[in-house]
């Protein structure tokens, strides 16, 4: 298979997948929306921190999933370092 051909084929794949699947930026939206949805009136406080908790330990255990539990690749694709990653576990209560 020549380069163009493979160039081709990624865009194509890439098109297919970005197609089917929306960014992090419209999901964490429409969760947003839903949550502000369901507040029937009650005004939301510490927002913020509420959506790091929430989002945090998901995005962890999804990062060291995807990394089979590899921690230096963990942390090279969260773009910490491997001490942080560590430290973040363990307050996480992820670590083994």
């Amino acid at each position: 298979m020549g380069k163009a051909s493979r160039q081709n084929m990624i865009r194509t794949n890439a098109a297919k997948s970005s197609a089917r699947e929306l960014p992090l930026r419209s999901h964490t939206e429409r969760a947003l929306s839903d949550y502000f949805a369901s507040l029937n009136g009650h005004r939301p406080a510490r927002l913020y921190n509420m959506v790091l908790r929430e989002v945090e330990e998901p995005l962890f255990r999804a990062v060291l999933d995807y990394a089979a539990g590899n921690q230096s690749r963990a942390a090279v694709i969260l773009g910490i370092n491997r001490g942080t990653l560590r430290k973040k576990l363990r307050e996480l209560g992820l670590s083994d």
